[in-house]
């Protein structure tokens, strides 16, 4: 069990420290959402006039948030999910359960980083975006169309930290199958956009 234990301890640092980061990231990618589309509306509604980025520009930002704060629900145990059999099984049998659909979870996580980097580097992540840009002066005379490789990392950078999360998870699982539960730190439960 100390084995498990040292293996767990610099996982669960390097996964509370990127989640930190990518949930911080994420508070600001919903900011941004929220006023790409406020924005959207008074132009659209009020000025009857509506701009070409801003649908893009939240689209952008909400796949970046998701990206960014699944792999933290995940690892509170945020998604839904139904676990009445495991509570009415045996505490061993129930925990062998929870091991067998965190290793299935796995696998599928595994197949999703081949389809995330095709998404990034294949044939779609070779087009634009079609109304994101970037100035690349300071005088905003010259712009850079943002790739949609971008957008799309999105999804690659978020299956690879529920990856780290997931193998996390299952080592947390076999210590407390062993019967070191009590020895594992808690994960901590930050308060919703409080670090």
């Amino acid at each position: 069990m100390g084995g498990l234990a040292s293996v767990l301890a610099p996982i669960a640092f390097v996964n509370e420290a990127a989640l930190r980061l990518g949930r911080a990231v994420g508070v600001v990618a919903i900011a941004l959402m929220v006023i790409a589309i406020l924005t959207q509306v008074f132009f659209r509604y009020v000025l009857g006039n509506a701009l070409p980025w801003p649908d893009e520009a939240a689209r952008f930002c909400m796949l970046w948030m998701t990206g960014l704060m699944a792999p933290t629900a995940f690892r509170r145990g945020g998604f839904v999910a139904i676990d009445m059999l495991q509570r009415f099984l045996p505490r061993v049998v129930g925990q062998t359960l929870n091991i067998f659909l965190l290793l299935v979870s796995l696998a599928v996580l595994l197949v999703a980083v081949t389809i995330g980097w095709s998404e990034v580097t294949g044939f779609g992540g070779k087009f634009a975006t079609a109304a994101l840009y970037l100035p690349t002066s300071f005088g905003f005379d010259e712009w850079y169309r943002i790739p949609r490789s971008w957008m799309m990392a999105s999804l690659l950078v978020g299956i690879v930290l529920l990856i780290s999360v997931n193998i996390e998870l299952i080592l947390r699982s076999f210590i407390t199958m062993l019967g070191g539960g009590h020895l594992l730190p808690e994960i901590p439960d930050a308060a919703v956009g409080a670090e």
